[in-house]
């Protein structure tokens, strides 16, 4: 962790190579919100690279907890198809979370996978960053994802 991440803040996602990395982190284990049995966080993208370094707001909400692990699900499903088919075809893309109310991640999984951070409802600014993850890394990401549910259902509001 670096010296500019609070002691309360959890990385949620780290996805990343040898040079540069993208990782989503969770402000606080705290919801800023809850309404009709969601929680809101208050989470930020962070870009490490070489070239560029930065940081957007990132809303996400406990259902977004559940969509990336259907990515994961998903980028798995697409490497397979993708291994037992020959010729060129489109890389599988997602969104994380869902786009047009905050800063999102756009996963590009291909040969490298690139990752885009895009923050569409503010400053428009897109970063693109290519990485070469290597086996494993779903695995990663899921572990990843289970401890911060479990850090985050260790706080009960209301």
């Amino acid at each position: 962790m670096d010296t500019n991440t609070r002691p309360e803040t959890i990385e949620l996602i780290r996805l990343a190579d040898p040079c540069q990395s993208v990782s989503v982190r969770l402000r606080s284990a705290e919801p800023t919100l809850e309404s009709l049995g969601v929680r809101y966080y208050d989470a930020e993208a962070v870009v490490t690279s070489d070239f560029v370094n930065g940081t957007v707001h990132l809303g996400l909400d406990s259902e977004d907890l559940s969509d990336w692990g259907q990515l994961l699900d998903a980028v798995e499903e697409a490497g397979r198809d993708a291994e037992q088919e020959a010729g060129p075809e489109e890389p599988f893309t997602a969104d994380w979370p869902r786009s047009g109310r905050t800063a999102y991640l756009r996963v590009v999984c291909g040969d490298p996978y690139v990752v885009e951070v895009r923050d569409g409802t503010g400053t428009g600014v897109v970063v693109s960053v290519p990485l070469d993850m290597g086996e494993g890394w779903t695995a990663e990401s899921r572990e990843r994802l289970a401890a911060a549910r479990a850090a985050l259902g260790r706080i009960r509001t209301g």
